[in-house]
């Protein structure tokens, strides 16, 4: 067989989502695109059978399960507030605030601050999974390989490195709109004004919408990472046929 042949044999191993990946490729990107291809076939030839295509449906899938398990998770009532390991404390900068108004009996205030930006993150997470999705839908081959051979953060380093503009573009008016919804902002001006009445104290200012964003956003990563690690490790994380097999 030609090389020209063999190379034609190979892009013929991709059907379905597998021919996706091709598609859009420049030219001068076409050899290495079968490069990949041709590495990710031989892979899977030591895979019970896994086709190129199955491998890269059965990522994507395990992806699309990982990110709609960790909307849901964060998503709902206390998903940040009652979860040590993502709540949303208070900006740095109001810590001093914080503990300014508990010795005086009124930290109530700051602690309801604090409440509401978790609500704010919590009502903000379901905008995300269109996001998630369109970064999956959007994979290369290379992105594909580099993930199912990558260790068992390869997929959350991918979606950080893709989504991450686009995830702060889209919660960011919904969790300017969950602020005012929840009345963290009135909260916040109640807070000061409290803290601004006592004496000798320093003038503090925070971003709560800024704070409120990037929180939002690590709490994601958190737990995709954590859906990840997961699907890679526990067999009984795989839902389908097809993850058992692509990540037997």
């Amino acid at each position: 067989m030609t090389g020209l042949r063999r190379l034609m044999a190979r892009r013929s191993l991709l059907t379905g989502s597998g021919f996706l990946l091709l598609s859009g490729c420049k030219t001068t990107e076409l050899a290495s695109a079968l490069e990949l291809m041709s590495s990710l076939g031989a892979s899977a030839s030591g895979s019970g059978g896994l086709t190129s295509a199955e491998i890269a449906q059965g990522l994507k899938q395990a992806l699309s399960v990982g990110t709609a398990r960790t909307v849901q998770r964060v998503g709902r009532k206390d998903g940040y507030f009652r979860d040590a390991a993502i709540h949303i404390f208070l900006p740095d900068e109001l810590r001093d605030v914080q503990e300014t108004l508990r010795f005086f009996g009124l930290s109530a205030l700051a602690d309801d601050v604090e409440l509401k930006l978790n609500r704010a993150a919590e009502q903000a997470a379901e905008r995300t999974k269109p996001i998630f999705l369109n970064a999956i839908a959007s994979m290369t081959l290379q992105d594909v390989i580099g993930i199912w051979k990558g260790p068992e953060d390869a997929a959350t380093r991918y979606f950080q490195r893709t989504t991450t503009p686009a995830l702060r573009r889209e919660i960011a008016p919904v969790v300017d709109r969950s602020l005012n919804a929840v009345g963290a902002l009135n909260a916040y001006e109640t807070m000061m004004g409290e803290y601004r009445r006592l004496p000798l104290v320093p003038d503090v200012r925070a971003d709560l919408r800024e704070h409120a964003l990037d929180r939002s956003v690590a709490g994601l990563f958190h737990y995709v990472a954590r859906e990840e690690a997961e699907i890679r490790r526990n067999p009984a994380a795989r839902s389908t046929e097809l993850l058992r097999r692509v990540f037997a």
